[in-house]
Order: structure tokens, then C-alpha cells, then sequence
């Protein structure tokens, strides 16, 4: 076997971080739907900016610390349901 294949190739990301291109969403479903999926998202951005700010464990996550993390990104501060959406998938995370 040769030397060079023992060797791992380094991983090269040349690029910054790019959102993906926006796509509306699928019409005809109804409102309860669209209400829930975008809460869902909020509550994904939510998490991930806690969890990169050291917020590891559910019980951390207060409704204020989670209002006062939305309005350092810039998200609408959240309901108290996507509060507790916020908790639940840090506590499914693990």
C-alpha cells in the first residue's frame, strides 16, 4: 500500500457560510400548517444560537434569556409555546 494513502486529504472550506436560496412554500395546505412550520424554524434558529452562546442544558434557557437571545439576532421575540419548543429541542438534542 502506498504512503499517500495513509495520509488523510484535509478538508478545504474556502467559503463563508451562505444561506440557501429561499423557496416559497407549497400552497394549499392550511394555515395551521404554515403557523407551525415557521414557529418550528424560529425555534431551530433559536437553539442553535443559544447552544453557540454556551446555553447547554434546557433548564438555562429561561423565556427571558431566549427573548433577550432572539433580539441580539434579530428574530421577533417568541411566544411562550416557541419558548417551550426552544427547550424541548435542546433536551432532544442530547
Amino acid at each position: 500500500m502506498p504512503a499517500a494513502a495513509l495520509i488523510p486529504k484535509p478538508l478545504l472550506i474556502d467559503m463563508p457560510y451562505a444561506p440557501l436560496a429561499k423557496k416559497p412554500l407549497p400552497a394549499g395546505r392550511p394555515r395551521e400548517w404554515y403557523i407551525t412550520h415557521n414557529r418550528r424554524l424560529k425555534a431551530m434558529r433559536l437553539a442553535i444560537a443559544l447552544l453557540d452562546s454556551g446555553v447547554y442544558v434546557p433548564n438555562q434557557a429561561s423565556n427571558n434569556r431566549i427573548r433577550s437571545m432572539a433580539e441580539d439576532v434579530g428574530i421577533h421575540p417568541p411566544s411562550d409555546i416557541t419558548c417551550h419548543m426552544v427547550r424541548a429541542l435542546m433536551r432532544y438534542s442530547r
